[in-house]
């Protein structure tokens, strides 16, 4: 079976992916809402949120891992995770990254992974690389902040790179693509016509490659906190499949 990590709702970016991929893989979803936000979290958090999302995804029958959570990658590559059955965010999309060597691309991150460095060495010889912090907008997205705050917050950080010229902008939390409407509206006034790209399929592809994805399309969510947002997000799951959410 295979488990999605997430600090909340963004990993569903990630299992929508690969859903379309797989759809009879079976997959537990763990969302670590009550710890939330990691993009704000140390180094240490992380690590030992690492550690207890793979004891709870492997206590429910995981046994290959997606760390659909940009914030962690950083603690997986560095062993935090005890597993070697285990995809991160940044090492695929630094290969999907490839098709645009020597671009200049702006990556859009939680304030943790900026800090990490992790895209800085992954992507530095692949193309002209540029790194911007947006603090708060996972957290938001999270919560369900209406359009008009999530917009402002996304708009105040680029107002810093106001003026700068970018063929790709680089999307480094799997919360951003919920609110890909509303990032794509900023970017166009402030930074022109530069696409969006999410590293979501890039993933799923390399889960499908490496991982087991014959099953009956069990979907089994979990959380650590009650959210009616991560309740709404989830619905079409269970239009699509039988599945079950346990929190904890």
């Amino acid at each position: 079976m295979i488990g999605i990590f997430d600090s909340g709702s963004g990993g569903l970016s990630v299992l929508s992916a690969l859903r379309k991929k797989a759809p009879k893989a079976d997959v537990v979803y763990f969302g670590d809402i009550g710890n939330a936000p990691y993009g704000s979290k140390s180094p240490n958090e992380l690590a030992a949120f690492v550690a207890r999302g793979m004891q709870e995804l492997a206590a429910r029958g995981a046994t290959e891992i997606i760390a659909a959570c940009n914030s962690i990658s950083f603690s997986i590559l560095a062993g935090a995770a005890g597993h070697d059955r285990l995809i991160e965010m940044t090492r695929p999309a630094a290969r999907m990254m490839r098709k645009y060597a020597g671009e200049r691309v702006l990556l859009l991150a939680t304030q943790a992974t900026v800090d990490s460095g992790i895209y800085r060495e992954a992507l530095w010889s692949i193309v002209a690389f540029d790194e911007l912090p947006v603090p708060n907008l996972a957290t938001a997205i999270e919560e369900g902040k209406s359009k008009e705050a999530i917009a402002q917050i996304v708009r105040d950080a680029l107002e810093t790179r106001k003026g700068n010229s970018y063929d790709k902008i680089l999307l480094g939390c799997t919360h951003y693509p919920l609110v890909r409407d509303i990032i794509e509206k900023e970017v166009r006034a402030l930074l022109g016509s530069a696409p969006l790209l999410d590293p979501a399929d890039a993933v799923a592809e390399e889960g499908v490659q490496r991982f087991d994805c014959a099953g009956g399309g069990m979907l089994k969510f979990v959380i650590s906190k009650d959210s009616h947002e991560f309740r709404n997000r989830i619905t079409p799951f269970f239009l699509e499949t039988p599945s079950t959410l346990e929190v904890i």
